[in-house]
């Protein structure tokens, strides 16, 4: 029998668990925090929000993990994924994968540990927050929930389609040739919406439908375009729309419509909460050197200017020190930039 695992089961895992179980597959939900496993395995998962379920989960700690895994689903923070693969590789079964589902661009780094050959990439287009032990929200309409998943050379068509038939247990899954651009596409989103989302200490939608948070949004996003570009990826599209022809300007008039069409495009997903604003508020470590910085790192590779993107990881590095809190008045940060 094919064993699956969803390592790092926090918001976004619990809930994709709890549906892959609900709709009749089978996964083990591994997690370090034993309350919240302790919590799945005596209540099951409770998922709130845009739908309302409680599903009985299989769910364990790393520590009683025990055999090989056919598929193993990455959803914990790249901040620590060289360990975490590292551990993971006496886990997988010979023929088997590790699919990232994380933020950024972490499949090279995974494919250096366990091969090119045993890594999926995988493109989340839904949010979630753990609420507490065992409840998750989902923040996405469930009309609006999809994956996009690539592989990287390899990979077989039987393992691809093994790995598409799980996920679609929760939603639709669209096979993506351009991973790389499907990357850089999310990249854009989350440097915009989560960075900017965590500078104001506020939900994608306290970006997205307030003007002064839109100015800066939109020229973050124009960055994370023109740094994709220098890097040489073809931006994919987003559940069906082209994001560089939406939000791609030269002009002022042509940044104006494309900062008003900011919370039409945001609009089912105005209530996702940044995770990197999750862990600022349990005084946890983010992402951000994974989101905006990786848009800074390859700003720097390939000459291309990223003051906005740059200001919004000092901003929320003073968070994580102390100096600043997120609140709405940070934007205020980015006016000499605008």
């Amino acid at each position: 029998m094919k064993r699956y695992a969803i390592y790092g089961a926090g918001s976004l895992g619990t809930v994709l668990g709890a549906y892959i179980t609900k709709n009749g597959g089978k996964i083990d939900l591994i997690n370090r925090n034993k309350a919240h496993v302790e919590a799945l395995k005596k209540n099951g998962a409770k998922i709130t929000g845009t739908v309302e379920m409680t599903v009985p989960v299989e769910a364990i700690t790393p520590d009683e993990m025990t055999g090989k895994y056919d598929v193993i689903l990455l959803l914990t923070k790249q901040l620590l994924n060289k360990e975490v693969v590292t551990f993971l590789k006496d886990y997988l079964a010979d023929d088997g994968v590790i699919v990232t589902l994380q933020n950024g661009l972490p499949e090279p780094a995974i494919a250096e540990i366990v091969d090119e050959d045993r890594t999926m990439g995988c493109v989340v287009e839904w949010g979630a927050a753990l609420v507490a032990p065992g409840v998750c929200e989902l923040t996405s309409s469930v009309d609006s929930l999809s994956f996009h998943m690539g592989k990287m050379n390899g990979i077989t068509d039987e393992k691809f389609n093994e790995v598409k038939a799980l996920l679609e247990r929760m939603c639709p899954v669209h096979e993506e040739t351009n991973l790389i651009g499907a990357r850089w596409s999310k990249l854009l989103i989350n440097a915009t919406f989560s960075g900017l989302g965590t500078v104001v200490g506020g939900v994608f939608g306290d970006v997205s439908e307030n003007k002064a948070a839109r100015k800066v949004a939109i020229r973050c996003m124009k960055e994370c375009i023109d740094v994709g570009h220098a890097a040489g990826a073809e931006f994919a599209p987003v559940q069906g729309k082209n994001i560089t022809a939406l939000f791609y300007y030269k002009g002022a008039f042509k940044r104006a419509i494309a900062t008003m069409l900011i919370p039409i495009a945001m609009k089912k997903h105005r209530n996702i909460e940044p995770s990197m604003l999750q862990d600022l508020k349990k005084n946890k470590p983010c992402e951000i050197d994974a989101i905006n910085g990786v848009v800074c790192e390859w700003g720097k590779k390939c000459g291309v200017k990223t003051p906005i993107n740059d200001k919004i990881v000092e901003i929320v590095k003073k968070c994580e020190s102390g100096e600043l809190t997120p609140n709405a008045n940070n934007i205020k940060l980015f006016d000499e930039l605008l």
